[in-house]
C-alpha cells in the first residue's frame, strides 16, 4: 500500500517538479523522497505538512493516507490485522463520541 506515496508523486508530476527540486524543498536525500514515492519508505510527520503546503493539499484526506499507510506497514502481515482494525475503529469511535 502507497497511497500518500502515490499521492505526492502525482502531484509532483502534475506541476512538473524534478524528484531533486521537491527533495531540496523538503531538506531530504533525493534517494529518501524516491523511496517515499515508491512506497519503500514512509515520510515523517515533518515533510507531510511540508508536502500538504506545497501542494496546497486537503489537509485532513492527505493526513489520513499517510496514516492508513503507517497502519498498514505495521499490521499488514499479521493474521489478526482485520480484528486489531475493528477494535482499534470502535475505541476510536468511542473516544469521538465522548468528546463531544
Amino acid at each position: 500500500m502507497n497511497k500518500f506515496g502515490d499521492l505526492i508523486r502525482a502531484k509532483r508530476e502534475e506541476q512538473d517538479m524534478l524528484l531533486r527540486h521537491l527533495s531540496a524543498e523538503l531538506d531530504i536525500d533525493t534517494a529518501q523522497l524516491s523511496k517515499i514515492e515508491r512506497g519503500e519508505r514512509t515520510a515523517k510527520r515533518e515533510h507531510v505538512h511540508q508536502l500538504i503546503k506545497i501542494f496546497k493539499l486537503n489537509e485532513a484526506e492527505a493526513t489520513a493516507l499517510w496514516l492508513a499507510d503507517q497502519v498498514y506497514a505495521v499490521v499488514a502481515d499479521e493474521e489478526e490485522a482485520l480484528k486489531a482494525l475493528s477494535v482499534a475503529e470502535k475505541e476510536l469511535t468511542e473516544i469521538k463520541v465522548n468528546k463531544k
